[in-house]
């Protein structure tokens, strides 16, 4: 008997069995399935950061606060307080730096928006006129926030695409209409473009206020979150970080640049820690799965020491008439495999149909990795090969006399 001959018995087998046959699959497909739709998201997700990060250009420094202290306990980098708005000033006018183009400030904090019956919680962005151009933000309606804004600290308001979205609804123009930020009335002269932004501070869910508005109206304080500074080109990012790194020491009054209180980050600084913080969440996505695979394994391993056990007559009667004992191995891994192998074609297409579906939901750049689908396809092989091992060696080690005798 050769292995087609094996082969084809194997498929006549399992097609005589179909709702068990398509239950021990499911698993399976389940577990590639996920596998391969929680990788996807995962690296859409890393994706969709870098594009976000790219879009502001390579030239541009940004400057957060050194991690809090209370109590001795040490806190994240970006929540102390040691950044002012004069620093940013500071930046901009000192005649030692000269590798400069334009500085902005930004004071970042959630609050609760409301417009009419709408109501969002929200991030709320103090920001200086020059972050429009920092940032690189275009507008579908009106204007940005002025220096005339900054300094009447005028209640007006710059709405997010995704915000204004979900306040007045999708395609209409809010420009003069009123929005209650804190209680507080302001009136919105503007909604950006679509940045098509999610997650890592997200551009599009988002409202930009005057920053001394933000600072005196909204939230009483006199800090800022960060700095942005564009420098004039990417040749000088070095230069740039190391004038401004001494002056704000010196402004901070500390001689040992080891203790600084704010921390100056490129664009490859911040990209480097975003894209291992999500590929730790794509791995962690991955492990999720692949336990769903693991059980599916295991499920297959059971069906088949059952089926080995209704089939233990069918299996003495081949021994007794001369077959040998890797045929009959030979045919239960084919089952096991096969039930693993068809199972995977399906799981490896719904999990890609699966992942563009989520992508386009959550409107991240969908990401389809063919190795994450070889490797589910392999995986899934080797599923069938592992777990069908033991049952097969249990059917091909029965003793034909005792197998006949079994009722």
């Amino acid at each position: 008997m050769d292995y087609k001959e094996l082969a084809a018995e194997s498929l006549i087998t399992l097609t005589l069995n179909k709702v068990r046959t398509g239950l021990t699959m499911l698993g399976v497909i389940i577990g590639i399935g996920s596998v391969i739709a929680l990788m996807s998201l995962g690296q859409s997700s890393q994706k969709s950061v870098e594009n976000q990060i790219k879009s502001l250009g390579s030239n541009l420094l940004t400057i957060m606060p050194g991690s809090q202290q209370n109590e001795g306990i040490r806190g994240a980098i970006g929540g102390g307080t040691t950044l002012t708005y004069d620093d940013a000033k500071a930046i901009k006018n000192s005649p030692k730096i000269i590798t400069v183009q334009e500085v902005a400030a930004e004071f970042r904090r959630n609050s609760q928006v409301t417009a009419g019956r709408n109501n969002i919680n929200t991030s709320i962005s103090g920001v200086t006129p020059e972050y429009q151009k920092v940032r690189n933000i275009s507008l579908s309606f009106g204007g940005f926030i002025t220096q005339q804004h900054q300094l009447a600290n005028a209640k007006v308001a710059v709405l997010g695409f995704q915000t204004a979205i979900d306040l007045f609804g999708e395609g209409v123009n809010p420009v003069g209409q009123n929005i209650r930020i804190n209680k507080i009335s302001f009136t919105i002269i503007g909604v950006a473009q679509s940045k098509g932004g999610s997650g890592f501070q997200n551009s599009d869910d988002a409202i930009y206020v005057p920053l001394t508005t933000a600072q005196k109206i909204l939230f009483g304080t006199n800090y800022i979150s960060t700095i942005y500074v564009e420098a004039k080109n990417e040749n000088v990012m070095t230069q740039a970080q190391n004038e401004i790194g001494y002056l704000l020491l010196d402004r901070h009054r500390l001689k040992d640049p080891t203790q600084a209180d704010f921390r100056i980050m490129n664009q490859e600084d911040i990209l480097g820690t975003i894209s291992q913080v999500t590929g730790t969440f794509t791995l962690l996505l991955a492990g999720i799965a692949a336990i769903s695979l693991v059980v599916g394994g295991i499920g297959i391993m059971n069906i088949m020491l059952v089926t080995v056990t209704e089939r233990t007559r069918e299996v003495g009667l081949r021994k007794a008439l001369g077959a040998k004992r890797k045929w009959i191995t030979t045919q239960f891994l084919f089952e096991s495999v096969i039930i693993t192998f068809v199972g995977g074609l399906i799981g490896i297409i719904i999990g890609s149909l699966a992942s563009i579906i989520i992508s386009n939901a959550m409107s991240l750049p969908p990401t389809l990795s063919i190795s994450s689908i070889f490797l589910a396809f392999f995986v899934s092989a080797g599923i069938g090969i592992i777990f069908g091992s033991y049952p097969a060696r249990k059917a091909a080690n029965l003793e034909p006399i005792e197998a006949l005798r079994y009722e």
